[in-house]
């Protein structure tokens, strides 16, 4: 059956100005080409140099890795186009690893001690974040502020109050004092590490975060470039307003807000209800299924239409969106058009972060004999508008292989494939564990981690700890790993996120697992979003005090309306906790 789509406004204007966007074979370039129409804008690919020398405006939307991206470049014999381009001062939006390509180089995907070489036009070379001794959680994932550190006025950040946050999403940085200072206009910070955020010299623009993924604020930056540079467009007619007020930078005193903000996180777990619908419901430890019917089994819960639902969400400033295939293990996901569709539809419109989970794994096609990689599948979700992908089962045996290699890497799992081209921050591993108890810490297997439970988390017997074995196939089939060891595989497999759920939790609205929550965060040096149990907005105050978690996710109590994301986020400011609002 269809896909239902969100209103997607059509502009105004019989023939919107032209906005040429470079792509290189990189991963989601559909949320940059929406923004763009979004604008009142029409993109056009362009992909060899002779287009690329011809364009008097171009945006680069860096995606992946900065050596695939710059090896990309040097194949299509681009590098040299760019630099002319970029040299000669015409106009140009770098993004993310748009920016990075203009510095010297890069150490990440370095094999050697010498740096990747980028195209040498602004000085400094990108290096991995400090994880300040296991501290600090490397990639830096979420919104956080600019700092100016000149006069704002004439650019495309004059407009802003110094107050917003924006969406980052890297491992790399220049350092802030590595750069020649008539290029760096904005700085953010993270870990007490300041490093250059947006660049600008004359037209040449260039920022260290994702425009197309920072809400309101920005598409409110991405439009100021645009009508400097490519014409006046007439905007959908629903396009929020950009804040009004000056930007502290235009006199030189701005400010703005250092440090990372804790995340908001909504999950849609999507699947095809009795009547061929794809809807969102939602589990009780995973089952999703009313009580009664036959043999005591009802209709599977419908809590409302996918795009509808995260359209309502994205209004409502959340900071990320999670679609979670929950029967994606019975299909190719090549051949899911309808879950595709979603993204697609979903992307035209919401302009956060945007994650895609279950399947993502190689697979054969029983009627063509066609086998598809995991880096295949992966890569049509990107294209379809996600931002990262969720990994589960897949990860489950990976990290299984890990452990029966002694630790060796081998490049063959997902999680690295996909890593190795899009980078580690596109790639989230999604554990789903369940609770074992014991009579006593010494009984834990000698696999597992024992895990010590709060008073008011004690087992059915007044088991004071537990080992969380590790499931696979939503929840059906427990393995013979625990949840911190597939935690600490799928980082050192190259992994930038984890998504930790509970199914004892599941649907119990008694809050997040924070005994398992903390020995997870301890455990790795990447971000942990929470998930599983949350019932009332005190859960979220509650799991980021107690943990050092970087996001927590909730579902049912959204679709369900018993609070909104913006009461969530209220509740967090008021304690002292870093949020991003709605202006």
């Amino acid at each position: 059956k269809g896909v239902e789509r969100s209103g997607s406004p059509s502009c105004a204007m019989a023939a919107p100005p032209v906005v040429h966007v470079l792509d290189y074979g990189a991963g989601n370039i559909r949320s940059l080409r929406n923004a763009v129409r979004r604008l009142g804008y029409e993109p056009k690919s362009i992909s060899s140099p002779e287009e690329l020398r011809a364009a008097p405006a171009v945006i680069f939307p860096g995606v992946g890795a900065f050596g695939q991206a710059a090896e990309a470049l040097r194949q299509g014999n681009l590098a040299e186009a760019l630099t002319e381009h970029v040299r000669a001062g015409k106009p140009y939006f770098g993004i993310c690893l748009g920016m990075q390509v203009l510095f010297q180089g890069s150490e990440e995907g370095a094999s050697s001690a010498e740096p990747l070489k980028g195209l040498g036009l602004v000085s400094g070379v990108a290096k991995r974040f400090d994880n300040l001794g296991g501290s600090l959680a490397v990639p830096t994932i979420g919104w956080n502020g600019l700092n100016p550190r000149r006069p704002t006025a004439g650019t495309p950040l004059e407009e802003l109050d110094g107050g917003e946050r924006v969406y980052f999403v890297h491992s790399y940085r220049l350092a802030a004092s590595d750069v020649d200072k008539d290029w760096l206009l904005a700085t953010a910070e993270y870990g007490q590490q300041e490093y250059v955020a947006v660049l600008q010299k004359g037209a040449v623009f260039a920022t260290q975060f994702h425009p197309e993924k920072s809400g309101p604020v920005g598409l409110s930056i991405l439009g100021a470039w645009l009508r400097a540079h490519c014409g006046v467009a007439s905007p959908v007619a629903d396009l929020p307003l950009a804040p009004k007020r000056p930007c502290g930078g235009k006199d030189g005193a701005a400010k703005g807000v250092p440090g990372l903000s804790k995340r908001v996180v909504v999950a849609l777990d999507v699947r095809t209800n009795d009547q061929g619908d794809l809807v969102v419901t939602k589990g009780d430890q995973y089952d999703v299924r009313e009580e009664g019917g036959l043999q005591g089994r009802g209709a599977v819960r419908n809590l409302g239409k996918p795009v509808s639902l995260a359209a309502r969400y994205y209004e409502g400033g959340v900071d990320e969106i999670c679609f979670l295939n929950i029967t994606s293990f019975r299909q190719g996901v090549l051949e899911d058009a309808p879950m595709l569709q979603v993204l697609e539809h979903a992307s035209e419109h919401i302009f956060v972060p945007l994650t895609v989970g279950g399947g993502i794994r190689g697979y054969k096609d029983e009627a063509s004999g066609a086998t598809y990689s995991a880096l295949e599948v992966a890569a049509r979700y990107f294209r379809a508008g996600a931002d990262k992908v969720s990994l589960g089962s897949d990860a489950v045996a990976a990290a299984e292989g890990l452990r029966d290699r002694g630790g060796v890497l081998n490049g063959d799992t997902a999680i690295e494939q996909i890593s190795r081209v899009y980078g580690a921050q596109a790639v989230v591993v999604s554990i789903d564990p369940r609770r074992v108890w014991l009579a006593a810490r010494e009984d834990a297997p000698a696999h597992a981690t024992p895990v010590q439970m709060l008073p008011s988390e004690r087992g059915p017997n007044g088991e004071e700890w537990c080992w969380y074995q590790a499931t696979v196939m939503g929840g059906r089939e427990g393995r013979d790993i625990d949840a911190i060891a597939v935690a600490k595989a799928s980082e050192a497999l190259g992994a930038g996120e984890i998504m930790l759920n509970c199914i004892d939790k599941d649907g119990t609205k008694s809050g997040f697992d924070l005994a398992l929550t903390e020995a997870v965060c301890k455990a790795v040096g990447i971000p942990i979003i929470a998930s599983s149990g949350a019932g009332c907005i005190e859960h979220f105050s509650e799991v980021f005090n107690a943990t050092n978690v970087q996001a927590a996710l909730a579902a049912g109590m959204f679709h369900r309306n018993e609070c909104t994301i913006d009461q969530v986020k209220q509740h967090l400011s008021e304690r002292g906790i870093p949020v991003r609002l709605l202006a």
